[in-house]
């Protein structure tokens, strides 16, 4: 005989079972990452992804149904965010998880960015120093759009793909540090590469954007 007791921790964890599942997708959890920079619609998330637009929008209405994100409408444009600052909390765990336990992420992060960079990422607080005290210059590497969406306070926006067209208009005098999305965020380890070979003082953060938001550090958005 099943008692109510039963039947409602059943029900319990059948529910946190739909979350946990919606998550279980590297996709999914991809575009969870991603939406921590703010709002995008299906076509922005298909491109940052690489997915086509059709799977990007199975995905959203997978992580939508387990109440994970949400949609915003903008006259006759539909944005998806996340639905609060704990589901980016819950990412973050799961993160720190498998940093923690799951030898071949290490083995993963090791071998490409001490391949591609050979640098210890500049701490946030650190960064804060050298933002008041103007020692360097900010870098923010990721798409114009999420930088006009909130960045580093006095960072500079250079996407990733206009770098090599203007690196001529940065300083070999003045250490730069890039940053991009998140601690999974690979643009500014590209980044710093890319300058390193070019004979400047660069280095990145140590995580990126999302974090300097979760830990309250200065922000500055623009319109758009």
């Amino acid at each position: 005989m099943i008692t109510n007791v039963q039947l409602f921790r059943d029900k319990i964890y059948e529910e946190l079972a739909i979350i946990t599942k919606a998550l279980g997708s590297a996709k999914r959890l991809e575009i969870v990452d991603l939406l921590a920079q703010g709002p995008l619609s299906v076509e922005k998330i298909a491109i940052q992804t690489d997915m086509s637009v059709a799977n990007a929008s199975k995905h959203l209405q997978v992580l939508k149904s387990a109440k994970v994100v949400g949609m915003i409408r903008r006259g006759n444009f539909i944005d998806y965010s996340l639905s609060g600052e704990d589901v980016y909390n819950a990412w973050a765990a799961i993160r720190e998880l498998g940093e923690a336990h799951n030898a071949e992420i290490k083995s993963i992060l090791t071998d490409f960015r001490g391949s591609k960079s050979e640098m210890k990422g500049v701490a946030a607080e650190e960064l804060l120093k050298k933002i008041y005290s103007g020692e360097a210059v900010i870098l923010d590497v990721r798409p114009e759009e999420e930088y006009k969406r909130g960045h580093i306070h006095k960072a500079i926006s250079l996407p990733i793909e206009e770098l090599e067209e203007k690196v001529k208009h940065l300083s070999k005098h003045t250490e730069i540090i890039a940053y991009c999305r998140g601690k999974f965020c690979f643009l500014a380890d590209e980044a710093v590469s890319f300058l390193k070979n070019k004979g400047f003082n660069a280095n990145r953060i140590e995580e990126g954007f999302s974090e300097w938001v979760m830990n309250g550090y200065p922000v500055d958005r623009e319109k758009i």
